[in-house]
């Protein structure tokens, strides 16, 4: 895809998560990468239900800005990521309800947030490690995620929300939405005796497209 592409599509789907409430307000923010290198993300403080295509900031691989409105403060991470994961083309980062709600309990696996009881959680996620709360916009975010960016393709940050990276834009947004309704289930079934999926079925699965 073209530049041009890519910011309507940047749009598109933020607008759609924003009208079935994965994203609220101003929280939250978007990148992908571009043909040139450089990197298109959403500016700061603004909603995924106003963007415009033309007001995206492009940014290069520092975050110097190139063009557009002033990139979120939290492109220093998307960057972090895409320096340290060159499978990696973008990037979705929310405050969505489930996953933020996640995020703020107590006594997390630290490795893995969530326990596999389903396919689609190991296909798309694999595994969802917890970074240690930090103020939003620290440096030390960009240094926690790019220590494990090769390794995974999705993260949480205490107390904040998801991290979720994918193969195009379409791969990350489908990926975060699969996180986020992972998560659901985690609350709905909390209370409730729960058939994890065993080594040999993550390991089976871990093997398998999407």
């Amino acid at each position: 895809m073209n530049e041009n592409e890519l910011r309507e599509q940047m749009v598109a789907l933020a607008r759609s998560m924003f009208e079935r409430g994965y994203a609220t307000g101003g929280a939250g923010n978007l990148s992908v990468k571009l043909p040139d290198g450089h990197f298109l993300a959403t500016p700061t403080g603004s909603s995924f239900g106003r963007l415009i295509a033309e007001d995206l900031s492009v940014v290069d691989i520092e975050g110097n800005p190139i063009s557009g409105k002033k990139a979120s403060k939290e492109i220093a991470f998307h960057l972090a990521i895409y320096r340290n994961n060159p499978t990696c083309n973008a990037i979705v980062h929310l405050h969505s309800t489930y996953l933020t709600a996640l995020s703020c309990l107590e006594n997390l696996d630290h490795d893995n947030a969530i326990k596999p009881f389903t396919p689609y959680f190991v296909m798309r996620v694999g595994k969802l490690p917890v970074i240690p709360y930090l103020r939003p916009g620290d440096p030390q975010i960009a240094e926690e995620l790019a220590k494990r960016a090769a390794d995974y393709r999705a993260f949480l940050l205490a107390n904040h929300g998801p991290v979720v990276t994918g193969t195009d834009l379409i791969d990350a947004v489908d990926n975060a939405e699969e996180l986020e309704e992972t998560a659901k289930l985690v609350f709905l079934l909390n209370d409730k005796p729960i058939r994890y999926l065993t080594n040999a079925e993550v390991a089976d699965l871990e093997g398998r497209g999407k």
